[in-house]
């Protein structure tokens, strides 16, 4: 299950979605694990990561009755596995001479995609023990059986585990498949059943609640000053900005007069808002963007949604209207294309993906949703990376947000990144607190982080100043995924090797716009309290902003490459490193402590129910630092001007 990374405020930041994906065991290399024959019974082979790490002996609470349900998903390895990853690698590296000979989705299939014979193997395999396939895509074959058939088919026993208070089935031992098979099998996700997986089909709800900002606003950094409140760091502070346009992130990140024409980007996101074509062109209009032409915007949905209410569905919709209207900002003439997912729980976002990949309806595809690493398993980190596979073969590239915790320490207890942006295989985009001045002119950038303090009673000075940590970029080490061959040499030593004597992948890559304190503002019909529905407009932030937006300026210099996709862009991402193309963004980019001023409703809609006033500061994002070259925060830096066009040759 994924949870979004919205964060329109601190009153409203954080959202997440109420089940835990089970604890990761294992380590995951840039490739797809394979099976070894080694570990398995006789004439077996394991599938690795399939025991999750806390299914132990000392949680064992007997073998689960042969006759619960399970449902499951066996995922198929395809022709070539280590040649898919070796491809992908060839074609992404501007170094190699196969750099940029993309394959079109139907000869990736043929060349890497499951054979007939083996889909057929595999289904036969699977109905011998008595499971009843219910569907077959080009990747996996889902099934559904009493426990003592899923026991017979994987070659495990399956107990019952206490975990977090509850309890829940996983195999008692790795799961393995016939040898005979071939190693046609990658893993198999649903033999553990944490969290529980529901079976129903809903309708989506209404829009969520309305939310506004106050104000005081600054139109651009610094353009009013907080006069009457007190000062932070010797200085009086402005008012936080009522949100950039995408006039002014075009003109921060060096946009000049490319417009991603001939480019589309694909969003994904769980569910869809039943409003987003109004409400994006309505934005458009006002905000002084390019009207949406006919079919420039398009939607692909499942045909029926399910766990809406688990999930949140509704604080969904704002996340389709952020990165729908950011990437429209910043590309105003590429094309949109909106694939949702049924749910926000993995089998269905691998859904939305593989139907990018399986169509190639984009070459650069945005995802503002993700789940810290302890949460992933080696099974589920497999079929994703098999999919980001896929996509770089074809000249496809994923961009996911780094995370809205920080180091995740105040959130989770335990420092750790993200996921799937801790994956070698996609870019992982990290966030900054923007300063765009008068003019549209860049000022500076920092590492988003926030410590927030509100207002004394007595209105002269602030509470516990400079207060509590609320948010920021994530990043850090990773420790299950081996550093990739386009960060060596770029990412300092202390940093790769934070988790032991191995280098290991560093988050993130890239970064952008991302405090919501400096954020971007967004247009969406919201439900007011007398029970309509009526557009509305608010500030947000969150790297669910910098995924989007870092899409957008990607379109942008694959229009200045002539309309070649760019494809899997980290290593020609590192291969810029350390040149003007990028804003080498550090914590305190004027030689001082910055922070502003904000004003909030209590109620999240209007005074009537009081005002919130706090000072943000800006640049503290729990134990990571933005500092001068590669960081944990923004990666290699934010895009500077010449950046787009560097891609021209």
């Amino acid at each position: 299950m994924r949870s979004k990374r919205s964060n329109r405020a601190s009153v409203r930041a954080g959202v997440s979605m109420a089940a835990t994906l089970p604890l990761l065991a294992g380590a995951l290399a840039l490739g797809i694990p394979a099976a070894h024959a080694s570990d398995a019974p006789a004439g077996r082979d394991t599938l690795q990561g399939t025991k999750p790490l806390w299914a132990t002996a000392r949680a064992d609470k007997g073998a689960t009755a042969n006759g619960s349900r399970v449902s499951a998903r066996v995922y198929l390895a395809g022709q070539d596995a280590a040649g898919l990853s070796a491809y992908a690698k060839a074609v992404s590296d501007p170094s190699s001479a196969s750099y940029g000979k993309y394959l079109g989705a139907r000869q990736a299939q043929a060349r890497f995609g499951a054979t007939r014979a083996q889909v057929a193997e595999v289904t036969a395999w699977l109905r011998s023990a008595g499971l009843t396939v219910t569907g077959t895509s080009r990747h996996y074959v889902s099934v559904t059986g009493e426990v003592a058939d899923a026991e017979r088919a994987f070659g495990t026993q399956l107990h019952n585990y206490a975990k977090g208070g509850k309890t829940y089935r996983a195999p008692a031992e790795a799961a393995s498949a016939p040898g005979g098979l071939n190693g046609a099998v990658l893993t198999v996700t649903g033999l553990d059943n944490a969290p529980h997986k529901a079976d129903h089909s809903d309708t989506l709800p209404p829009p969520d609640a309305v939310f506004r900002n106050a104000g005081p606003f600054s139109s651009y950094y610094g353009s009013k000053t907080a006069t009457t409140l007190p000062g932070a760091y010797g200085t009086k502070i402005p008012y936080a900005v009522k949100g950039y346009t995408g006039k002014q992130l075009r003109a921060a990140y060096g946009a000049g007069r490319a417009t991603g024409k001939g480019v589309t980007v694909a969003i994904t996101d769980a569910y869809a808002s039943p409003t987003i074509a109004a409400d994006a062109a309505t934005y458009a209009g006002r905000h002084g963007d390019a009207a949406y032409g006919g079919g420039q915007l398009r939607q692909v949905l499942p045909g029926a949604y399910t766990r809406t209410e688990e999930c949140g569905a509704a604080g969904w919709y704002g996340e389709e209207t952020l990165d729908v209207q950011a990437v429209h900002a910043v590309a105003p003439a590429s094309d949109i294309v909106y694939v949702g997912a049924a749910s926000c729980y993995d089998d269905d976002l691998l859904d939305s993906l593989g139907k990018v990949v399986d169509g190639h309806l984009a070459d650069i595809v945005s995802n503002s949703w993700g789940d810290i690493e302890a949460n992933q398993t080696p099974d589920l980190a497999a079929a994703y990376d098999q999919v980001f596979q896929l996509g770089a073969i074809e000249g496809i590239g994923f961009y996911f947000s780094s995370g809205d915790n920080g180091d995740e320490v105040a959130n989770t207890g335990t420092k750790q990144v993200d996921t799937p942006a801790n994956s070698a295989w996609v870019t992982a985009v990290g966030g900054t607190s923007l300063a765009v001045g008068k003019g549209d002119a860049y000022k500076w950038e920092t590492g988003w982080g926030t410590l927030k303090a509100t207002l004394s009673d007595n209105g002269r000075s602030w509470t516990d100043f400079p207060g509590a940590y609320t948010s920021g970029a994530g990043g850090g080490t990773s420790a299950t995924v081996k550093q990739p061959f386009y960060q060596r040499g770029v990412v300092p030593s202390a940093l790769a090797k934070a988790n032991g004597k191995q280098a290991m992948r560093t988050v993130p890559d890239i970064s952008a716009i991302a405090d919501p304190n400096t954020g971007f503002l967004v247009g969406q019909t919201q439900t007011f309290p007398d029970g309509t529905q009526k557009y509305g407009e608010y500030r947000i932030g969150g790297t669910s902003l910098a995924s989007p937006v870092i899409a957008g300026i990607q379109a942008l210099a694959q229009q200045q490459r002539g309309g070649r996709p760019i494809g899997f862009a980290n290593p020609a991402i590192y291969d810029r490193y350390g040149t003007k193309l990028y804003h080498d963004v550090t914590d305190r980019p004027t030689g001082r402590e910055l922070a502003v001023a904000r004003v909030d409703f209590v109620n999240s809609f209007d005074a009537s129910g009081g005002l919130l006033t706090s000072v943000r500061s800006l640049g503290k994002d729990s134990s990571l630092k933005a500092v001068r070259g590669y960081d944990d925060v923004t990666g290699v830096g934010s895009p500077a001007p010449g950046y787009v066009n560097s891609y021209r040759h």
